[in-house]
């Protein structure tokens, strides 16, 4: 039975997964599991916590949201699970909050021509399913303007700053503009059968990717199933007040039409204990408008995609998965690859 699941997966559809965050690293722990033809595209504009620190003392990209990406599509010993996913405790002095995962990947850095091979490495030392790709090795920022017209630079600034300034993120953009992106990036979304955008932190992790040269051109041009998975709840610091179709139509401004053919939404309620929860945060689950959004030409999927277990609004990575492979199934047919 298990040599019959390995097969399938061998013979799976070419997935390209486009974001960062934890948002990214549930859909692959799904997604691995009914395809090995799997590519997670990643942003590299983080410049706070652990990875901001690395990234300020050695020069190098942020590491954190690739390494997630790796602990969910690893098939290491569970020694290394633990190794990889361990946090130096308060009194560590620098180290104090640092991941350990984060550091083996600096050190790897460190004996590597580059940025992209490190990753590369250890992605061997794993053992993971697929592959993890920075969108770019460039040395980016992020940076927001505000519909006030105010601007921060810096993506780890931009939730304090929101709720500073009262309103809505018109705009993001990278410093330098346009960087050069990961040449096999752009050639995993040329290939690829079917493309997922998100979920995740909508201006600090899935647009990033959009902003880097050649990556919204190759997913608009793409013959692959494009789905965006939209988010279940609204996100403090970035997102409160949006719909469904604003999530849309900020995804489709960033790069140009054509980007995706669905947007994915989730359908089951969210259980009342956490709703109260989230509304301490400002955050509500996101109303799912329809219409909006198929004005914006985006044929619209509900599956109830919440999970059920979690302490947190957040989508299973099995219900999730399954929903994303069975729309690529009804829909393959249609296209030429």
């Amino acid at each position: 039975m298990r040599d019959d699941l390995f097969d399938r997966r061998d013979q799976g559809p070419r997935v390209v997964a486009i974001g960062g965050g934890t948002g990214l690293s549930t859909m692959l722990r799904g997604l691995k599991n009914h395809t090995k033809n799997l590519t997670a595209i990643v942003t590299v504009a983080d410049d706070g916590g652990g990875s901001g620190m690395l990234r300020q003392d050695l020069g190098m990209p942020p590491p954190g949201d690739i390494r997630h990406c790796m602990e969910a599509l690893a098939n290491a010993e569970p020694l290394m699970q633990q190794l990889l996913t361990y946090r130096f405790p308060a009194g560590s002095g620098n180290l104090t909050g640092q991941s350990f995962g984060n550091l083996i990947l600096a050190a790897l850095n460190g004996i590597s021509g580059s940025f992209d091979e490190a990753v590369a490495k250890m992605s061997q030392v794993l053992a993971i399913t697929g592959r993890v790709l920075p969108v770019t090795t460039a040395n980016v920022t992020l940076e927001a303007t505000f519909e006030n017209g105010t601007r921060v630079l810096g993506e780890s600034k931009i939730s304090d700053f929101k709720k500073a300034q009262d309103c809505r993120i018109r705009s993001v953009r990278l410093l330098p503009e346009r960087p050069a992106a990961l040449p096999e990036a752009v050639s995993a979304i040329e290939q690829a059968e079917l493309i997922i955008l998100g979920p995740g932190s909508l201006y600090t992790s899935v647009i990033p990717n959009l902003l880097v040269e050649g990556i919204s051109e190759a997913v608009c041009a793409a013959r692959a199933v494009k789905v965006y998975v939209c988010n279940i709840m609204t996100q403090d610091g970035e997102t409160e007040g949006m719909t469904a179709s604003d999530h849309v139509k900020a995804l489709l401004d960033h790069s140009g039409p054509g980007l995706i053919d669905l947007c994915l939404c989730n359908s089951a309620p969210v259980r009342p204990g956490l709703v109260e929860r989230y509304k301490v945060e400002d955050a509500v689950p996101i109303t799912v408008d329809r219409a909006a959004i198929e004005a914006l030409g985006v044929e619209v999927v509900e599956r109830p995609l919440a999970s059920e277990t979690l302490n947190y609004a957040r989508h299973s990575f099995a219900r999730l998965s399954a929903a994303v492979m069975d729309i690529y199934r009804e829909r393959a047919d249609t296209r030429i690859f």
